[in-house]
């Protein structure tokens, strides 16, 4: 959370923070998350056929007994935790694709400016002369 958020605002810390998602996503780095990635999502699956199973003993019983009750926090806390962690990543993810997006189009606007003020200068010129 605390990432998205110096991505979010200009402060010192982001150039450090952009450099480090950057090298984070070079070389071994994408197959890696992507490995962590894909077996959180086994896991949170896993949790919530757990609370499924959870809570289609309790219909078929009727009562829910005080373990099953724990056990059935626990998944759901785990769940949560997990769904959590991998929203945070992707959106790390998209604002870091976003920030150096527009950086590349600032230096593209930054370019045709300084041409655009060469060519108006060269026509002053040419109308002078």
């Amino acid at each position: 959370m605390a990432l998205i958020l110096i991505l979010s605002f200009k402060s010192p810390l982001r150039k450090v923070a952009i450099w480090g998602v950057d090298q984070v996503k070079r070389g071994r780095g994408p197959i890696i998350v992507k490995t962590v990635a894909g077996t959180i999502f086994v896991v949170l699956m896993s949790s919530l056929y757990s609370l499924y199973e959870i809570q289609d003993h309790t219909t078929e019983s009727g009562s829910i007994n005080p373990t099953d009750q724990v056990i059935n926090e626990r998944h759901l806390l785990e769940a949560s935790l997990m769904g959590f962690t991998l929203f945070l990543a992707l959106m790390i993810d998209r604002v870091h694709h976003y920030i150096r997006e527009l950086r590349s189009l600032r230096k593209i606007i930054k370019a045709v400016k300084e041409r655009e003020s060469e060519s108006m200068m060269k026509a002053k010129e040419a109308k002078v002369a």
